[in-house]
């Protein structure tokens, strides 16, 4: 393990708390030390109060922030003292601790410290780092784990027994700490839980932090358990989309809500889950207690939910009678699920939290075949896990979440996606929250947006080879497909019969007919496995009520797709699917309309541009962001109970009236 200590950057973090966010970030970095909001770190600081008293301040990384991004805003100041004087009382339930240390902070607008702030405070050093290091994991959580933390540090840290963090973990660190520590005391190692390092300046503690890291590593590679063997595995040769949408409806049975099911096939993955001993050194139980919430208590092997959700309540039950308070049972879906073919699948309420589960369980892999080549992996007993996962602090967390956004854990595919009304409908969905894949011709469509959620794809509509790959893709990414929106198509040059070609009427027919039909006999077994039912969305055209001379290809296919439509409610009404139309009209924020042609055309019609543009019943201008909100709105809840519907999006248009 490398120092990323760089003295030319560190000189730009002036003061105590600025060098404390430094090396915050570089342990960040580095994802074998901490992933998403684990680790912890802080500092001690003398600051004046509003009197102008000086007091002692621990800041201490508050509850949500990552390491990786941390800034000043996100260390909680609790005042010192306090702290210590918290340390000395006998007992302290965790709830009554929070509160405590929340009415103690000298800012308002902090985060909620951390449940470790008290250990923070009792540790006799300016600067303390906490990680959740791959290495030290890997040595911990096997059978003589302690044995090997003293072989490899000897003096160098002082090893804690595992306790639950919390105000119990602190008292115990005390006791031990007094008793234990030494000159040489450079750490301090939590056994099944991690390792602290400390010092009076943030690079002494970061440096030791790295330094106690890389003799982990160094133990690991002398006991052959350090580079791991090269995989092989069988890779699956047939489309999966089918198999893995049925299971994500399952799992979000389970869960009571729609999930994201992201699967994997990486051959790391494969192999993992083929290992005919993968039933045993996969099922003991997370590396750490801080996976525990994220990834529930084991992972799923293979697809046999029923078993998995009897295996769970089996296990609440035996452990619920022994808790100190009541518990109600947390849904039993697996977050983390093996498969020969599938490889791993991670589940959660958002592209992001799958995503959490799935860099978890790929370092999780790693520490279980390190130490399962030191001799046996070996995680928790099955009561400390329980006691985590129904922890107190993580139930009322739980509670306070927020109402989830109307789409969340669904998936929705927008054909013609990077630019105008369908890259509305993109954003609309988004910010609705859907996992969204977008489909294009234009290459563009793959870096339209930068979000876990997002998915662009290049794709030739017209092909069903790329239709049917594009979906295999959205499901082997998200999980299955809840609602499609239709919006791709060409728009030719007005030509009328009498000069209109075969050729550009069979070109205008394929792409705005025949690609949607095939776009919809593909994506039809998917919607049927949608937890919340499929719903589909065409972009019409005002051209279908209210055809115009010169657009004979257009309307035609317009219309037929809209008779399409009509068909397909009712064949897919009894698979709870509902299709409905939007007909827009006079949308000019599309790559058609350049200011040119809107000048042209409103002169044509003796108008100004502003009254071209508002040349409708209501006199007011329709916006892609107005037939993609729309869009959006006709998948939700309150048309729950609508197909078949043509619905226009024209500002009123007297010919279609």
């Amino acid at each position: 393990m490398q120092s990323l200590w760089n003295d030319q950057e560190a000189a730009q973090y002036q003061g105590d708390l600025q060098q404390r966010i430094y090396t915050s970030r570089l342990l960040g970095r580095d994802k074998t030390l901490v992933l998403h909001g684990g680790g912890n770190t802080s500092v001690k600081i003398t600051e004046p109060n509003i009197l102008g008293e000086d007091e002692q301040r621990l800041y201490v990384k508050g509850s949500g922030w990552d390491l990786e991004f941390i800034e000043a805003a996100g260390f909680s100041p609790v005042r010192l003292d306090y702290m210590l004087k918290l340390a000395k009382l006998s007992m302290l339930p965790d709830p009554q601790m929070v509160n405590e240390l929340v009415t103690h902070m000298t800012r308002a607008s902090a985060p909620t410290p951390s449940v470790e702030t008290i250990l923070h405070a009792l540790l006799p050093y300016k600067y303390v780092d906490h990680t959740h290091a791959d290495a030290v994991i890997a040595i911990t959580n096997t059978a003589k784990g302690e044995a090997r933390i003293r072989e490899i540090y000897g003096q160098e840290v002082v090893v804690i027994p595992y306790v639950m963090p919390g105000f119990d973990l602190a008292r115990l660190v005390a006791e031990i700490f007094a008793r234990e520590a030494n000159d040489k005391t450079q750490g301090m190692v939590l056994l099944n839980h991690g390792i602290f390092s400390f010092g009076e300046t943030a690079q002494e503690s970061y440096e030791r932090m790295i330094a106690l890291v890389s003799h982990a590593e160094a133990y690991l590679a002398a006991q052959n358990a350090w580079q791991l063997a090269a995989p092989k595995a069988a890779t699956p040769d047939r489309p999966l989309r089918s198999d893995i949408a049925a299971l994500r409806k399952s799992v979000s049975a389970m869960l009571g809500a729609p999930a994201i099911l992201a699967t994997d096939q990486t051959e790391k993955y494969l192999a993992f889950a083929q290992r005919p001993d993968a039933n045993v050194i996969a099922r003991q139980g997370p590396a750490t207690p801080d996976h525990v919430i994220r990834t529930k208590r084991i992972p799923m092997l293979g697809r046999n939910l029923e078993d998995y959700a009897t295996q769970y309540r089996a296990y609440f039950d035996a452990h619920a009678m022994l808790a100190k308070e009541p518990k109600t049972m947390l849904d039993p879906a697996p977050r983390v699920i093996l498969d020969a073919e599938f490889g791993l699948c991670t589940a959660g309420r958002s592209a992001k939290d799958a995503g959490i589960v799935a860099d978890i369980y790929d370092h999780t892999i790693d520490i279980i075949l390190r130490a399962t080549a030191l001799g046996g992996f070996q995680a928790l007993p099955a009561k400390d896990i329980f006691d985590v996962e129904y922890w107190d602090l993580e139930q009322a967390k739980l509670k306070k979440s927020g109402k989830p956004l109307a789409f969340a854990g669904e998936v929705a595919l927008v054909t013609g996606a990077a630019s105008g009304i369908g890259k509305a409908c993109v954003e609309s969905l988004l910010a609705r929250g859907a996992a969204v894949v977008g489909l294009d011709i234009n290459p563009a469509i793959a870096s339209l947006f930068k979000r876990d959620d997002y998915l662009g794809l290049r794709c030739d509509i017209s092909s069903d080879s790329e239709i049917q790959s594009a979906l295999e893709q959205t499901v082997r990414r998200f999980g299955g497909l809840d609602m499609l929106v239709l919006n791709a198509g060409i728009f030719p040059g007005g030509r009328r019969i009498d000069q209109l070609g075969s050729e550009e009427w069979r070109k205008v027919m394929s792409v705005n007919l025949d690609a949607n039909l095939s776009f919809m006999r593909e994506a039809h077994p998917l919607l049927k496995l949608a937890p919340r039912y499929g719903r589909v969305v065409v972009i019409g055209s005002k051209n279908v009520p209210a055809p115009g001379p010169g657009a004979a290809a257009y309307s035609a296919s317009k219309a037929a797709l809209n008779q399409l439509m009509r068909v397909a409610a009712l064949e897919w009404g009894a698979d709870g699917i509902r299709i409905n139309t939007l007909h827009p009209n006079a949308v000019f924020d599309t790559g058609i309309w350049t200011e040119e042609v809107l000048a042209a055309r409103a002169k044509h019609y003796g108008l100004t541009v502003d009254e071209y543009k508002r040349n409708n019943v209501l006199k007011t201008e329709v916006t892609s962001q107005d037939v993609a909100e729309l869009a959006a709105e006709l998948c939700g809840s309150l048309f729950a109970k609508t197909t078949a519907a043509q619905v226009p999006v024209d500002g009123g248009n007297d010919r279609v009236i």
